[in-house]
């Protein structure tokens, strides 16, 4: 007997009882569909990151700030005279960097130069309809590209106050389209530590497009970021906080990936948290992909529990066909193909659930596709909340249909395990 007339009789075999096998079909089809669905979501948001991470850019850079361990741990710290901090609120001292601390980042291996992250905290926005907005300030990191909707990067080589504002931020302003709001004046207002109100111009050179990943803010050029913070240390107390919550490190460019690990070890061993900006931003790939995980887990339950359906139907074919199992055996089939049959049979289960669920799977996808395109990611272009590729719908196909065959396995041992005399008398 060859394997194609086995497949074909086990196919024919498996709907002489039809409403069971249905039944069993449509447990491992909602199974299937599950782990489709959450599959194609986790490709989906992996496509959209990696698209973001790769056009970040800036590979050459190293965020170094102090470890934040100790920072959020309780109990009694010992006072170390050499260590500046910060209040960070609710009685937690943020560790700061020093100028020292930049030298030393400076000297490690591989480190081509290091300087301070400048921060500022503005009270307030301004734009052409006087509405004032709150808004977080972040410096402009060189050699990294933000999605843009209008106009440029801020740049770091002029003498210029130049900022890229929030896409939201355009129209709250008072600007009517991202492109009208390029080369047009907002004013910051800022506090210094002695209490003193001053307003500052900047020119908006380019608007930010809506991102999941991105480095938060309005980013604003190296002449802006240095103004806005020298006027806020202004009348500051000599005995206050003096330091820089980030140190940016730079590397050579196109440094393999092996040499940028042995330089974030070795900052990390002189008591720095490294990270590049990649790293950063790839915690939030970490955060989708521990939840996809967790949906995967439901859908591995469901087809748990399908493997039972599976085992009970072959259970009943192999009661059924008792006699007819005897006169294969006493017309010379083997024991080995007699498994043979029924784990095929157990197997075309999985195939033909894997198969539809996967179908029914990829379609509410695309459907999903339409509506997420057309309301909540509407203004994050280029992001598919699903995506299916052949080989992912592959590899969930097999290991459905691997499930089945092991489901099937008692069944078939027992069928091959028959006596040939004793299944003939089955009445």
């Amino acid at each position: 007997m060859k394997l194609i007339d086995i497949i074909r009789d086990a196919n024919n075999n498996l709907f002489r009882s039809k409403a069971r096998t249905i039944l069993t079909i449509i447990a491992i089809f909602i199974g299937a569909m599950t782990l489709t669905i959450t599959n194609g979501i986790g490709e989906g948001v992996s496509k959209y990151i990696d698209k973001q991470l790769g056009n970040l850019g800036a590979e050459d850079v190293i965020v170094v700030q102090p470890k934040m361990e100790d920072a959020f741990s309780t109990g009694p710290k010992k006072y170390d005279a050499d260590r500046v901090s910060t209040d960070a609120g609710y009685g937690i001292a943020m560790p700061l960097l020093q100028d020292k601390d930049i030298t030393d980042v400076a000297s490690v291996r591989g480190v081509m130069s290091a300087e301070p992250l400048l921060s500022a905290a503005a009270d307030y926005v301004v734009g052409p309809n006087n509405e004032k907005y709150q808004l977080t300030i972040a410096a402009y990191i060189s050699g990294t590209n933000l999605e843009l909707a209008s106009g440029r990067l801020p740049d770091n080589g002029s003498s210029n106050n130049e900022i890229t504002l929030p896409f939201e931020y355009a129209a709250a302003l008072g600007f009517d389209t991202p492109q009208n709001a390029v080369d047009k004046q907002v004013t910051i207002s800022i506090t210094s530590a002695s209490g003193e109100k001053q307003d500052v111009n900047a020119t908006v050179v380019g608007v930010q497009e809506k991102s999941l990943v991105s480095l938060g803010g309005a980013n604003v050029n190296e002449t802006l970021i240095r103004n806005l913070s020298a006027f806020q240390s202004k009348g500051k107390p000599e005995t206050a906080p003096q330091g820089y919550m980030a140190v940016i490190a730079r590397v050579q460019k196109g440094v393999s990936e092996t040499e940028m690990t042995r330089i974030k070890n070795d900052l990390r061993e002189k008591g720095y948290q490294a990270q590049t900006i990649q790293d950063r931003i790839g915690l939030f790939k970490q955060v989708i992909g521990a939840i996809i995980a967790v949906l995967n887990f439901f859908a591995v339950i469901a087809l748990i529990a399908a493997s039972f359906g599976i085992v009970n139907t072959l259970l009943m074919a192999v009661q059924e066909r008792t006699k007819e199992i005897g006169l294969m055996k006493a017309m010379g089939l083997s024991g080995g193909k007699i498994f043979l049959q029924f784990s095929i049979e157990a197997i075309l289960l999985g195939f033909w659930g894997s198969l539809l669920g996967s179908i029914a799977g990829i379609g509410i996808g695309q459907i999903a596709n339409h509506y997420a395109s057309d309301t909540f990611l509407k203004d994050l272009p280029g992001f598919m909340l699903t995506s299916f590729t052949p080989a992912s719908v592959a590899v969930i196909m097999l290991i459905i249909m691997a499930i089945a065959f092991i489901a099937g396995t008692v069944p078939a041992r027992r069928a091959s395990r028959k006596n040939p005399i004793e299944a003939l008398r089955y009445e």
